[in-house]
């Protein structure tokens, strides 16, 4: 029976588990980006992300941890400098999975894992407004909102006329007399 044991094991045992999924780990930090089937790639999620906040205290134990979980001296220095600099201020969440559907040859999910900060599309586009089903009740006081701020446009715009007209009036006698001279 599987009671109380939580993590996905992949079908794989431990040994061959834990290599795996340093490799990928290693992948993701060197490539930023690595495609993989969903399951490995929620796998790859949990062992990743606490090696991600480590890096952010960049002293000789972190590095010694981290250093045991990768072993791999390249993804350690790109870890602790890029990486690292990059996710100082967030919180947590350090990596992205897109789903991007079925695999031709065995039907498994696939999916993208990626790093949050390094995705230049996303962090270019902005957020779009979330729409909801009941967009009846939230628009109307919108709409009224924007039915009392119209007339107050309106009145705006009508007040800044005439002192247009006015300026415009007054420039014309001073225009006249410098042709004059």
């Amino acid at each position: 029976m599987r009671h109380g044991k939580k993590f996905n094991h992949l079908g794989r045992t431990a040994d061959h588990r834990r290599a795996m999924l340093a490799n990928m780990a290693i992948s993701l930090i060197m490539h930023k980006r690595i495609t993989t089937t969903l399951a490995k790639a929620k796998a790859l999620k949990k062992y990743v992300e606490p090696l991600i906040t480590r890096s952010k205290d960049d002293s000789t134990n972190s590095r010694r941890v981290v250093f045991s979980y990768l072993q791999n001296k390249e993804a350690l220095k790109e870890l602790f400098g890029v990486v690292a600099q990059k996710v100082g201020d967030r919180p947590g969440g350090y990596t992205r999975i897109i789903k991007l559907g079925s695999r031709l040859g065995d039907g498994a999910d696939m999916a993208f894992i990626e790093l949050v900060d390094f995705d230049e599309n996303m962090l270019k586009t902005p957020k779009a407004e979330k729409k909801t089903r009941r967009s009846r009740k939230s628009s109307a006081p919108k709409a009224e909102a924007a039915a009392e701020e119209a007339p107050k446009a309106e009145e705006a715009k009508a007040e800044e006329a005439p002192a247009v007209e006015e300026a415009k009036v007054e420039e014309a006698p001073a225009a006249e007399e410098a042709k004059a001279e």
